[in-house]
C-alpha cells in the first residue's frame, strides 16, 4: 500500500511537471504558427507584443489556453485610422494533442474579455471587417486545408463587451454596451445546432440620425440549425426581447457564395400594448413598470430575398394598435384612444420601391387630440401625401406625460399638409403652420422662467418647385428673467435661397442652461446682440457683397464653456464684434484657453458664405498674444487626461474651408518638456495646409527661426517640410529634446559643446504625429562652434586600432559640416579636422535603425602609428615606399552601430591626401542613394499620373454618356411635339360659338385717347 501511495504522488508530480513544461516547450511554436496564419490570412494590422502572449495548461484543462493581452486590429487604406477591435484579453483553448502532434492546431474555444469592436461600412459599401485576404476569404469554418489551424470551435464567450456598428450607406447605426454573449456548437461537424445567449444593458439603434431605440435592454436566446455543407442556417427556438417587447424569428439564411439568401419572418409573441410602448423613445424609464396600460397590438413582418453588393432583400412590417391607453400613476390624466394602423413594404429591396403607409395615427393627450396620416412611396424621389393636426395645451400635456423638474404652459397648434414629390429639384406642395402662444418654461433648478414665449412659423410651397419654398418665422419673442429677446427670419428658396432676418436682445446663457440643462456641457455668460442681414446666397457665392445688407453688433461677457470633449474649457472674459456686409471686426477679446491666457483682435470675412454655402472659405486675419500658453494641456488621450508626451491618438487634420492668418506673439509656450520663450511669427491656414512664416523663439539657451508647412490634403499621408535656422544650441540638450536628432544624429548625445545649423527637411507624418524617418529628405550645414570629443566609442576604437592616443580626447572648433538627408539616412559630406600633427577627413552616413557607415582618412607621420598597422601598411603600399615617406594616409572603415562600432583598416597611401580618399567614396554612396530615390519618385509619379488619366477617362466617358442621353431625350421630345401637332391638325374642327357683336365706344366724346 505504501508503494501505491508513493507511486501515486510520483505520478502526480510528473503530471504537474509536464503541465508546467508543455506551455514553455511549445510557446514559440504556437506563436510562430499564429504569426504565420495572421500574415497569410488577415489583410489588416494585428498588433500585439510578444510579452503579452501566454500559455497555460491549467486554465482551460484539458485544453492548452493560448492568451493574448492587449490585442488590437487596425484597418488599412480607407480604414488606416480606424481600430476594428481592441481586446484587452483574448484566449483560445487549443486541443492538447493537436499541439503535441504539431500538424494542425485545433481550436476548441474562444474567450474575449471587455472587447471594443467598431464595425464601419462606408457610403461605397466597403466594410472595415472585410479583412480576409482574397485567397482565404472563400474558406468556410470547416475548410482548413490551407491552414495550420483546425477550427473545431465548441464554445465561445464575450464578457462585458462594447459593439458599435455604423453603416453610412443606409444610413444606420447601432451601439451596444455591457454585452455578454455565450455560444456553443461543434464546428468540427457539418450539421449541428448552434445555441447562443446575448444580453446588453444599453442598446441604441439609429436610422438617418434619429434614435429609434435609445438605452434599451436587449436579451436574445437563439438556436440555429447549422448545415455547413449547404451553408444553410435555420432559426429554430428563439426568443428576443428589446425592453419589454418580445418577438421571434422563423425561416432560413442561405449563403452558397458571396450572396446571402434570406427567407425570414418575425412577429411579436405578446399582444399587450405595453410591450410596444416600451420601445417608444423616452418611455422606458424606471417608472415604466408602474404605468397602467390598456389595448392590444399586432406586430409582424418579413425579410426575404438576396443580399449582395448591389442588391438588398425585400422587407416589410405591419403594426396595429387598437384602443391603446397609458397613464402614469402619479399624474392626473391619461393618453387614450391610441390607434395606429401602419405598414412598411418593399417587395424587391430597391429603396425606391419602399412604401410607408400610416393609414391612421390618433391619440388624445388628455383633452388634446393629435391626428396624422401619411403615405410615402419611394425614397429617391419620394412621393408624399400626408397631414398632421394637433392642438395641445402644454399644461394638459404635462398631466399625461412627465417632464421631470419642468413646468410648461402655453398653447401649441400644428396644422400641416404636404402632397407631391420630394427630390433634388422638386418639393411637395406644403402648407404647414406652427403657432406657440403665451409659452412659459420653468426649471426647478432655476427660479426665473422663460415667459411671454410666442412664435409663429409657416412653411409654404404652392407650386412644388424648390425655389418657391418659403420658411417664415414671422414673430419670435420671449423674456428671460426680465431681459427680452426677439427676432424674425424669412428664407425663400432652397437651392439658392434669399434671406431676411434680425435678432435683438440679451441672451443669458447661465440662466438658459439652467432651464434647459445640456448633458456633458456647462455654459455660462451673456451675449448682447443686435444683428440684421438681408440678401441672396447667389450674391454671397459670387462675392457681390454690395447686394447684401448685413450690420449689427455683438458683445460677449464672461462666456465660459466646458464639455466632456473639451474638459480644459474656454473662457472669454470680454469680446466685442461689429458686423457689416463683408466682415466681422473682433475687438478687445481677452480670456483663457484652459489655463492659458489669450488676447486677440482682428477680422473675419466671407462669414456669410462660410455659414450658408458649401465650399466657401472663412477668411480671417488675427493678432493673437499670450503671456503663458500651455500646449501640453491640449494634448489629451481618449480618456481626456493630459499626457506628458507629444504622441497623439491620430493624425491632426487641418480644417478645410479656412483661409486664416494668425500673427502670434507669446512670451512663454510650454510644449512637451520644452519652454519656448518670445515666440513671434505668422501661422497661415489654407486648403488644409498650415504654414509657419518667420516664426522665431528661444529655448534651451538657443535661438530658433523656422519656416515650414504641414499638409493634410491626403490624410493617409500627411506631409510636412521645415526650414530651421538655429543658433548656439547645446549638443546634449538637442539630443534630449528632439526625437529627430535622436534618430538621425545620435552622436549629438555624446558631444559637449554648441552648434549652429541651417537645415531644411521634408517627409511624411505618422499617425502618432512623428516623422516617418524613411521618407525624410533634406540638407543643410551644421557649424560646430565648439565640441569636446571624449569617451566616444567610435573614436576610442580608432585610437586603439591605430595607437594614436591623441584621438581619445580632442576639441573641434568653428568647423562647418555639410549634411544631407536622403531616403531617411543622414549623409555627412567629407570634412577636415586637425588633431595635433594629424590631418583627418571624415564622411559617411547613418540611418534610423542605428547602423553607421563612415570612412575616416588620417594623414599622420609615418613612424607614429603602431607596429601592427605599420606592418599591414607595408604590405599595402610597399615597405620601401613606406620607409621613404614622411607621412602616410590611413583609410579606415567604421561600421556597426554607435553603441557597438566596428573599425577596420581599409587601405593606405603615401601619395593620396586624406580628403581625396573619403570624398570619392562618400560621393559614390551619395550618387547611388540619389539614383534609387529618383527611381522611386519616378515610379510614384507614374502611378499618380496613371490614376489621374484613369479618372479623366472615366469623367470623359461619363460626360459622353450624359450628352448622348440628353440627345436622345431631345429627339424624343421633338418627335412627341411633332406627333402632337399632327394629331391636333388631324382632329376634326368644331365650329366656334357665335360671339356677340360689341359696338366700339365713341371715345371722342369723353376725350379718351
Amino acid at each position: 500500500m505504501k508503494k501505491v501511495v508513493i507511486g501515486f504522488f510520483v505520478f502526480l508530480a510528473v503530471l504537474l511537471a509536464v503541465a508546467a513544461l508543455v506551455p514553455v516547450l511549445f510557446k514559440d511554436k504556437i506563436k510562430q504558427t499564429l504569426d504565420k496564419e495572421i500574415a497569410k490570412n488577415i489583410n489588416a494590422n494585428v498588433l500585439y507584443q510578444t510579452d503579452d502572449v501566454s500559455l497555460s495548461l491549467f486554465r482551460d484543462f484539458p485544453d492548452i489556453s493560448l492568451g493574448v493581452e492587449n490585442l488590437a486590429i487596425v484597418g488599412i487604406d480607407s480604414f488606416a485610422t480606424d481600430t476594428l477591435a481592441q481586446i484587452p484579453s483574448f484566449r483560445m483553448g487549443l486541443d492538447l494533442m493537436s499541439v503535441i502532434a504539431g500538424d494542425e492546431l485545433e481550436i476548441n474555444s474562444i474567450t474575449m474579455d471587455e472587447p471594443k469592436i467598431r464595425l464601419i461600412v462606408l457610403k461605397s459599401g466597403k466594410a472595415n471587417w472585410d479583412i480576409m485576404k482574397p485567397d482565404t476569404a472563400a474558406l468556410t469554418l470547416a475548410d482548413t486545408t490551407a491552414s495550420d489551424f483546425k477550427i473545431g470551435i465548441k464554445k465561445w464567450d464575450v464578457n462585458n463587451g462594447t459593439l458599435f456598428y455604423d453603416d453610412l450607406s443606409i444610413p444606420f447605426g447601432m451601439a451596444a454596451y455591457n454585452v455578454n454573449h455565450t455560444g456553443s456548437g461543434d464546428f468540427a461537424k457539418d450539421v449541428f445546432d448552434m445555441k447562443s445567449q446575448t444580453t446588453s444593458d444599453r442598446f441604441t439603434m439609429t436610422y438617418d440620425g434619429v434614435n429609434y431605440i435609445e438605452n434599451g435592454k436587449l436579451n436574445a436566446d437563439v438556436t440555429m440549425a447549422m448545415d455547413l455543407n449547404k451553408s444553410l442556417y435555420t432559426f429554430k427556438d428563439n426568443n428576443i426581447r428589446v425592453n419589454e417587447l418580445p418577438f421571434q424569428f422563423a425561416g432560413t439564411i442561405l449563403m452558397p457564395d458571396e450572396a446571402m439568401d434570406f427567407d425570414l419572418t418575425f412577429k411579436a409573441t405578446e399582444t399587450d400594448f405595453k410591450n410596444v410602448l416600451s420601445v417608444v423613445p423616452g418611455m422606458y424609464t424606471e417608472q415604466f413598470k408602474d404605468i397602467k396600460t390598456e389595448g392590444k397590438l399586432s406586430f409582424d413582418g418579413y425579410f426575404k430575398g438576396r443580399m449582395i453588393d448591389t442588391l438588398m432583400p425585400g422587407f416589410g412590417t405591419e403594426l396595429k394598435i387598437i384602443n391603446g391607453y397609458f397613464k402614469y400613476p402619479d399624474l392626473p390624466q391619461a393618453a387614450q384612444n391610441i390607434n395606429v394602423d401602419m405598414r412598411i413594404d418593399n417587395k424587391d429591396g430597391n429603396p425606391n420601391n419602399t412604401t410607408i403607409d400610416v393609414r391612421q395615427l390618433h391619440l388624445d393627450l388628455g383633452k388634446n387630440p393629435v391626428d396624422a396620416k401619411m403615405l410615402v412611396e419611394g425614397l429617391e424621389p419620394m412621393k408624399l401625401d400626408g397631414n398632421v393636426k394637433a392642438s395641445i395645451d402644454l399644461t394638459e400635456m404635462t398631466k399625461v406625460f412627465p417632464i421631470e423638474g419642468m413646468t410648461l404652459r402655453g398653447l401649441l397648434k400644428v396644422d400641416a399638409d404636404a402632397k407631391g414629390v420630394y427630390s433634388k429639384t422638386s418639393m411637395p406642395v406644403i402648407d404647414a403652420d406652427m403657432r406657440l402662444t403665451n409659452g412659459y418654461v420653468k426649471s426647478k433648478d432655476f427660479p426665473a422662467p422663460i415667459e411671454n414665449l410666442n412664435m409663429v412659423t409657416n412653411i409654404l410651397n404652392k407650386t412644388g418647385n424648390t425655389d418657391d419654398t418659403r420658411i417664415n418665422i414671422d414673430n419670435f419673442n420671449m423674456t428671460l428673467d426680465g431681459e427680452p429677446l426677439s427676432g424674425r427670419a424669412l428664407i425663400a428658396g432652397i437651392d439658392k435661397p434669399s434671406f431676411d432676418f434680425d435678432i435683438k436682445g440679451i441672451l443669458d446663457l447661465t440662466k438658459l442652461t439652467k432651464i434647459f440643462p445640456q448633458e456633458g456641457m456647462t455654459v455660462s455668460g451673456r451675449i448682447n446682440a443686435n444683428v440684421a442681414a438681408k440678401g441672396k446666397l447667389s450674391d454671397i457665392e459670387a462675392e457681390k457683397y454690395n447686394n447684401v445688407s448685413a450690420n449689427g453688433t455683438m458683445g460677449i461677457t464672461n462666456l465660459n464653456f466646458v464639455s466632456t470633449d473639451l474638459p480644459q474649457g474656454i473662457k472669454i472674459s470680454k469680446a466685442d464684434a461689429v458686423f457689416n456686409n463683408e466682415r466681422i471686426e473682433l475687438k478687445n477679446m481677452s480670456g483663457y484657453l484652459g489655463k492659458s491666457d489669450i488676447q486677440a483682435n482682428g477680422s473675419i470675412s466671407n462669414y456669410l458664405g462660410y455659414a450658408l454655402a458649401d465650399n466657401q472659405s472663412l477668411r480671417g486675419n488675427f493678432n493673437l498674444s499670450s503671456n503663458t500658453f500651455d500646449v501640453n494641456e491640449w494634448m489629451v488621450e481618449e480618456t481626456g487626461e493630459p499626457v506628458a508626451s507629444t504622441e497623439a491618438e491620430g493624425v491632426v487634420e487641418i480644417p478645410a474651408n479656412l483661409d486664416i492668418a494668425l500673427n502670434v506673439n507669446a512670451k512663454k509656450v510650454l510644449y512637451d518638456n520644452l519652454t519656448l520663450n518670445n515666440i513671434t511669427g505668422k501661422v497661415l491656414v489654407k486648403d488644409k495646409i498650415a504654414k509657419l512664416d518667420k516664426v522665431t523663439f528661444n529655448t534651451l539657451g538657443a535661438t530658433f527661426a523656422t519656416n515650414g508647412s504641414y499638409n493634410t490634403q491626403d490624410l493617409t499621408k500627411p506631409l510636412f517640410d521645415m526650414a530651421l535656422d538655429i543658433q548656439n544650441l547645446n549638443f546634449k540638450q538637442a539630443f534630449s529634446a528632439f526625437n529627430t536628432i535622436k534618430a538621425l544624429a545620435p552622436i549629438a548625445g555624446l558631444l559637449d559643446g554648441t552648434f549652429n545649423t541651417k537645415f531644411n527637411f521634408a517627409g511624411e507624418m505618422a499617425p502618432d504625429m512623428t516623422p516617418v524617418f524613411k521618407t525624410l529628405d533634406g540638407g543643410g550645414i551644421i557649424k560646430v562652434l565648439k565640441a569636446a570629443v571624449s569617451d566616444v566609442k567610435i573614436v576610442d576604437k580608432i585610437s586603439s586600432l591605430t595607437r594614436l592616443d591623441e584621438l581619445k580626447s580632442f576639441v573641434i572648433e568653428n568647423k562647418i559640416i555639410d549634411a544631407q538627408i536622403i531616403d531617411g539616412s543622414l549623409v555627412i559630406k567629407p570634412f577636415d579636422l586637425k588633431v595635433g600633427d594629424m590631418q583627418m577627413t571624415v564622411g559617411g552616413s547613418n540611418n534610423v535603425n542605428g547602423q553607421i557607415d563612415y570612412l575616416t582618412a588620417i594623414n599622420v607621420p609615418t613612424g607614429k602609428v603602431g607596429k601592427e598597422i605599420n606592418s599591414r601598411l607595408a604590405g599595402m603600399v610597399g615597405g620601401n615606399q613606406l620607409k621613404a615617406a614622411e607621412r602616410v594616409t590611413l583609410n579606415l572603415k567604421v561600421g556597426g552601430t554607435l553603441a557597438d562600432p566596428k573599425v577596420s583598416l581599409a587601405g593606405g597611401s603615401v601619395k593620396e591626401q586624406a580628403s581625396n580618399l573619403v570624398k570619392e567614396a562618400v560621393q559614390s554612396k551619395l550618387d547611388d542613394a540619389k539614383l534609387k530615390l529618383d527611381q522611386r519618385k519616378a515610379q510614384a509619379e507614374d502611378s499618380i499620373r496613371n490614376e489621374l488619366n484613369r479618372r479623366k477617362q472615366e469623367a470623359e466617358q461619363k460626360a459622353r454618356e450624359e450628352l448622348e442621353k440628353k440627345r436622345k431625350e431631345a429627339e424624343q421630345n421633338i418627335k412627341k411635339q411633332a406627333t402632337d401637332k399632327i394629331s391636333d391638325f388631324l382632329k376634326p374642327k368644331t365650329k366656334p360659338a357665335t360671339k356677340p357683336v360689341v359696338t366700339p365706344t365713341d371715345t371722342t366724346k369723353t376725350g379718351t385717347k
